[in-house]
């Protein structure tokens, strides 16, 4: 039976030899980051049978990662030694900087002409401030800015979309990776504009979360339970699925982070950052809360949460 790499490999390259294809069967893709979106981008590139390492500054974080197969690295250098494609899933730029290019420097480790693949949410300016960092340091690499729409659940089950950006061409067997852990990528342009379109898809996320809280909150203001709300919206075209997951998380009171509000004001942060001169008042006075919540304590609880801030603090 062909791995699903090889299955894909088939599919798009239908005139090419079987060596090329196991080629591709065989590309090694270095993980940089295991929190909850790069432990499942890891799991899921194991699944389709590639050659994957892995690192995270908590080592044990990518043990049960090296009982399916993956070499569990002691540093980002050695994790990116002799890979092909590096992923990087850290929590912010500044950390991203440092993992590629600072103290530890594994870019420098990377084999010539090797894929950086960005794909945490890093913010506009801080996205070009590292092409052009990576370009200075490795002109033989291929940077490709890619962050993902999705959370937590999506990621392992291999259906987040990828918001892609930068030379394709160049980055020949990207889409191998790609398509062991999402369900579908959008190529928008040269590397930078899949951050830029990462933080306007979050404004809008942001923006929904809160309105289904202040929702569910006024809701049961007038005796209505989260529940009734979703019944009313079954079947319409306000009914998203991801209101209907938020809406069970609040009327379950179960707030296990599928994205974490600390994250979320991070994002709101880095658009507004973005927006530059750009009036965005929603935005501005949603940060303003979820910053409140998140010094309440609420901020490694999921974004839904902010109902359970919203409730605790009613006037």
């Amino acid at each position: 039976m062909l791995s699903g790499a090889s299955r894909y490999a088939d599919a798009i390259y239908p005139e090419q030899s079987m060596e090329h294809c196991h080629m591709s069967h065989n590309t090694t893709v270095a993980v940089l980051g295991l929190g909850a979106m790069g432990h499942a981008f890891a799991a899921n590139l194991l699944k389709n049978d590639l050659s994957v390492r892995v690192w995270n500054r908590t080592h044990s974080r990518g043990n049960d990662l090296a009982d399916q197969g993956a070499i569990n690295a002691e540093s980002a250098a050695e994790a990116v030694s002799g890979a092909r494609f590096v992923i990087t899933m850290l929590p912010d730029f500044e950390t991203t900087r440092e993992v590629l290019l600072g103290e530890g420097n594994a870019l420098k480790h990377l084999p010539e002409n090797g894929v950086v693949i960005q794909m945490g949410t890093i913010g506009v300016a801080q996205t070009e401030s590292l092409i052009k960092a990576i370009k200075t340091a490795r002109p033989d690499i291929t940077f490709i800015d890619a962050p993902v729409s999705g959370t937590k659940a999506p990621a392992e089950q291999a259906t987040i979309s990828v918001l892609a950006s930068g030379d394709q061409n160049a980055a020949e067997g990207i889409d191998t990776v790609f398509n062991a852990i999402s369900k579908r990528v959008v190529w928008l342009g040269d590397a930078g504009r899949g951050s830029r379109m990462k933080l306007v898809v979050n404004a809008w996320l942001i923006h929904m979360m809160q309105g289904i809280a202040e929702s569910a909150r006024l809701a049961q203001t007038l005796g209505f339970s989260p529940d009734e709300l979703w019944s009313v919206l079954d079947g319409g075209p306000l009914a998203a699925p991801y209101v209907k997951a938020k809406l069970d998380k609040i009327g379950g009171e179960e707030y296990s982070a599928q994205m974490a509000l600390e994250w979320g004001l991070k994002d709101a942060r880095l658009a507004l950052e973005a927006a530059g001169d750009t009036n965005l008042p929603g935005l501005v006075r949603i940060s303003e809360i979820w910053r409140e919540a998140v010094d309440a304590g609420l901020g490694e609880q999921d974004i839904a949460a902010i109902h359970d801030y919203l409730r605790r603090h009613s006037a």
